[in-house]
């Protein structure tokens, strides 16, 4: 007998285990949210348009070649005082030009600069919109689990009520109760199927959020993993957001694009000087060549030129005081996570203690009741403190769940790589990379086409 009985048991767990083990994981919706985010695509596709900026700025660096042909007719009348002369005929002219800026005193290069600074601040950027998928996929695959374990609370609770309402049926038939307890039972099953009801819906709700989240809606979800580590304390944390946060690292080249521009703004007020070069044949054959040099300086213009100067200072300001208010912001949210986690930790140990005592309390009014010294009102509200407390128990562990993975996002570290998620990454070097010479049919053209084929499909 035992034999047998220990041979039913390990046939049950390997029925237990067999869906477990088919069962969608945290880590399998961090990885879907992350491949199907819509958002991340829109954001990688801003990146590789700023990365273009980096390659225009380079093509000022370099010669401009034209080519224009040109064909008309004329007609002209000339008196020559022995009568009218009239010239027509079809003139042709095809030219070839070239020109190039030799000196502009910085513009171009501080053009690069800014168009470099501009692809780190949406690199920086694009972390800040990774780490809010993936939160959001946190929050989405522990509101599933909540909800689910709401319903099944919800439907214990109905199946409880349904058998104190069939034993309050019972005591009225042979005269122990009165009308009234019946009653009671009645209306708070009633209650219990609504609250069933309004559970079940919370639940479809959190599948559709959980499907915007990672594309798809859940199947069955396994337990929620061990969560990842934090620092020791508040401060510890604030200083690896300080340093980390990719908010501050936008804000911070932010700041740096400001200060390119005033220098732009400065070298605006300069001369450039450049080189042109064509080449032209007309209909007979004949060629002009020409090649020269041109100074521009521009004397006088309104008071625009100053004018933008003094704007790209303010501006500088302007981003020096968003990086401080920034840094400001990060640490704030730092320690109103980092406080959110400790409310959820005391409000978890409270809730234990409330489960334990209104688990004693109902266990004893349950058997006075049964030795009539109780009513069916007494039962039933002291079932319904030890539903709340388990409901409470059960959202404040959910709260703390997230809670930790909301420090990590506050912290700047609720990324792919940090949680180490074992998949392949957007590499944002792979696009600038082939794009930064500003090729045009070369092999780092074609490179560039298998890259754009590849993110397309």
């Amino acid at each position: 007998m035992r034999v047998w009985v220990r041979a039913m048991m390990v046939a049950a767990a390997g029925l237990v285990a067999a869906p477990m083990a088919g069962a969608e994981t945290l880590t399998d919706a961090l990885i879907a949210a992350y491949r199907n985010s819509a958002l991340l695509d829109q954001n990688r596709a801003v990146l590789r348009a700023a990365d273009e900026g980096v390659a225009q700025a380079i093509a000022g660096l370099r010669p401009v070649v034209a080519f224009t042909a040109q064909s008309g007719y004329s007609r002209v009348e000339t008196n020559t005082g022995l009568g009218v002369t009239v010239i027509e005929g079809l003139k042709t002219s095809l030219t070839l030009s070239a020109e190039m800026t030799l000196l502009d005193f910085g513009r171009s290069k501080l053009g690069i600069e800014l168009a470099r600074e501009s692809v780190l601040a949406t690199r920086a950027a694009l972390v800040q919109v990774e780490q809010q998928v993936l939160l959001a996929a946190v929050s989405a695959y522990v509101d599933v689990r909540l909800a689910q374990e709401v319903v099944a609370l919800r439907q214990s609770n109905f199946r409880l009520i349904t058998q104190e309402l069939r034993a309050a049926e019972a005591r009225f038939e042979v005269g122990e109760t009165t009308r009234t307890d019946v009653a009671i039972a009645q209306a708070r099953l009633a209650g219990s199927q609504a609250a069933l009801s309004a559970a079940e819906g919370q639940l479809l709700i959190a599948r559709e959020a959980y499907k915007s989240a990672t594309g798809d809606y859940p199947g069955r979800l396994a337990a929620l993993p061990k969560l990842p580590a934090l620092p020791a304390g508040l401060e510890a944390a604030q200083g690896v957001a300080r340093s980390t946060h990719p908010v501050i690292h936008q804000a911070q080249h932010l700041v740096t694009i400001s200060e390119l521009q005033v220098d732009l703004a400065e070298a605006a007020m300069k001369p450039t000087v450049g080189a042109g070069l064509s080449i032209s044949v007309d209909q007979d054959g004949y060629d002009t060549e020409t090649f020269g040099l041109t100074l521009n300086q521009t004397l006088y213009a309104g008071g625009r030129l100053s004018s933008v100067l003094r704007q790209a200072i303010a501006g500088k300001d302007g981003a020096r005081a968003s990086l401080q208010q920034t840094a400001i912001g990060v640490m704030e949210s730092v320690g109103i996570a980092w406080a959110n986690l400790a409310v959820s930790a005391a409000s978890i140990e409270a809730s234990d203690q409330q489960i334990r005592a209104a688990q004693t309390a109902f266990d004893g009014v349950r058997e006075e009741a049964d030795a009539g010294a109780r009513t069916t009102l007494d039962v039933l509200d002291a079932e319904q403190e030890l539903l709340d407390a388990r409901n409470s128990r059960l959202r404040a562990e959910a709260q703390r769940y997230v809670g930790v993975y909301q420090v990590l996002a506050t912290m700047g570290l609720l990324t792919v790589d940090h949680l180490q998620l074992g998949i392949v990454t957007y590499d944002p070097d792979a696009y600038y990379k082939a794009v930064e010479k500003a090729p045009a049919h070369s092999a780092e053209g074609e490179k560039l086409n298998r890259i754009l084929d590849k993110i397309a499909n």
